[in-house]
Order: structure tokens, then C-alpha cells, then sequence
């Protein structure tokens, strides 16, 4: 299977929001849902760190994962951006084949 879902976080809703919306307008991604708020702690240059971002899911293919993370790190304010893929190991027929009618063809 060719589906997959990406994870993105961002320093704001806004950043988020510009990033989900080339990404669905680029046909690189079908879908991006933005949940505006969540707390993040890691590890950045020796400190413990923890910060409030924003959280992209967004439903694409693994072939454009590529393009995708590109056009991501373009926009992206972290120097270092969380872009981490997963595959969808099954989902709806109807869905899917949303999915792919709204991402550009391999």
C-alpha cells in the first residue's frame, strides 16, 4: 500500500495552516487536520526543552513523501522539522480512493 499518514509539528497554528494548505493546494497531501495545541517536551542541544506547537496529520502517499518534506522544510521556522510518515496498513475502499483522487498521480 502506497497510503500514508504524516506527522508535522509547528511553532503555531499559523504556520501550520500556511503549510497544511500548500501541501492539500500542491496535491501533495489529500487531507491535513490541525490540532492547535499541544505540549512537546525533547531533547534540543543538551536541554530538556518543552514547548506548546501545533500538530499536523496529513493523509498522502509515500511516493510524494519526498516532495512533500521538502516543500515543508521551505516554510518551516525549526531548523530541525518533525516530518515522520506511517503507513496506513488498511483503511475504507471510498476513502482511499479520495485519497488518491486528491494527490497527484505517481
Amino acid at each position: 500500500m502506497d497510503e500514508i499518514v504524516v506527522f508535522i509539528t509547528t511553532a503555531s497554528k499559523e504556520e501550520a495552516e500556511k503549510i497544511g494548505t500548500a501541501l492539500v493546494e500542491q496535491k501533495l497531501a489529500a487531507c491535513a487536520n490541525i490540532l492547535p495545541q499541544i505540549t512537546s517536551i525533547f531533547s534540543w542541544k543538551g536541554r530538556t526543552c518543552k514547548e506548546t506547537e501545533c500538530l499536523i496529520i496529513l493523509k498522502s502517499r509515500s511516493s510524494l513523501f519526498e516532495k512533500l518534506s521538502a516543500t515543508v522544510k521551505k516554510g518551516h521556522s525549526n531548523e530541525i522539522p518533525e516530518i515522520i510518515a506511517l503507513p496506513i496498513v488498511s483503511g475504507s475502499e471510498a476513502y482511499l480512493k479520495w485519497l488518491h483522487e486528491n494527490t497527484k498521480p505517481i
